[in-house]
């Protein structure tokens, strides 16, 4: 059994996006720039607000912070979107979720740019993912694919079970295996027979948001098993597998934490390089 290290192969492409942007700087031109937009004070968002300014801060990318009070209507957001959209000197626009209860999600992510949707949630953005031309990847389901290529894992011809069918991870999960070659099952909590249908898979993504749910007699035997829960039990931070009985199964397997959640920052870096080389017709 392999662990997969999250945190290694997050600082490589860091590394790379830095070394990418100071080719792409040499000669004057601005640096990359991301406006991320927090609304409330709820602290794992302020944690993940900042842990995406040091990233920014790492690689070299231009970090606008813009912090709203939770009261703060729907309409002051919207304006701040269209102000950032206008703006040439801004190449990713994102807003921290989840966000209050009074402003509607849907309505905030389809007002961002899809130009500048550097999460790529935008409708806009998830059907060019769907036909097979993304031009921005999800920065979750890429940085789940980035392991297993780093980790020398093939997903052509593989059959690859995704338990959970959100749109921030199931769904888009299920458009990157498929587009590597994968066969792609696709389970969610109204599945009936789930152990069956996860002991077929050859690379299981677990994305259901509930601690412990695969465990190890629901998994084949040399499986890669991708853990993409964080769901805190008491103190701990574990994942959506059963760490320990699907390591006696795993050839490969991610750790929680320190698996999946360090590259989903990494790809955010990415993506807002393509957005900047977009802008400037470098791609």
């Amino acid at each position: 059994m392999k662990i997969i290290d999250g945190k290694a192969i997050s600082a490589k492409c860091k590394a790379e996006t830095a070394e990418e942007i100071k080719a792409l700087t040499a000669d004057g031109r601005r640096a990359p720039c991301l406006a991320v937009i927090l609304v409330g004070d709820a602290p794992a968002s302020a944690v993940y607000v900042r842990n995406k300014k040091r990233a920014c801060e790492l690689v070299g990318i231009t970090s606008l912070e813009y912090l709203l009070d939770k009261d703060e209507p729907e309409a002051k957001l919207l304006e701040l979107i269209d102000f950032l959209n206008k703006d040439e000197s801004v190449d990713g626009i994102l807003v921290q979720m989840p966000v209050p209860k009074h402003i509607d999600p849907e309505r905030v992510i389809e007002a961002i740019s899809p130009d500048k949707d550097v999460d790529a949630f935008h409708a806009y953005n998830v059907g060019k993912l769907f036909t097979g031309a993304p031009r921005f990847m999800p920065c979750t389901p890429a940085g789940v694919m980035r392991l297993l290529k780093e980790s020398g894992v093939s997903v052509s011809g593989k059959n690859c079970v995704v338990v959970g069918r959100s749109n921030i991870v199931g769904k888009p999960m299920s458009a990157l295996l498929l587009a590597e070659d994968g066969t792609v099952t696709v389970c969610h909590s109204r599945t009936k027979n789930l152990a069956e249908i996860t002991k077929t898979a050859d690379i299981l993504v677990a994305a259901c948001g509930r601690p412990n749910m695969i465990t190890g007699d629901m998994v084949k035997e040399g499986a890669t098993l991708i853990d993409v829960g964080i769901n805190r039990v008491g103190d701990k931070l574990v994942g959506d597998l059963d760490f320990d009985s699907c390591a006696e199964k795993a050839e490969y397997i991610t750790p929680v934490p320190g698996g999946v959640g360090p590259m989903t920052i990494a790809m955010l870096m990415e993506n807002t390089v393509t957005s900047y080389k977009m802008r400037f017709n470098l791609i």
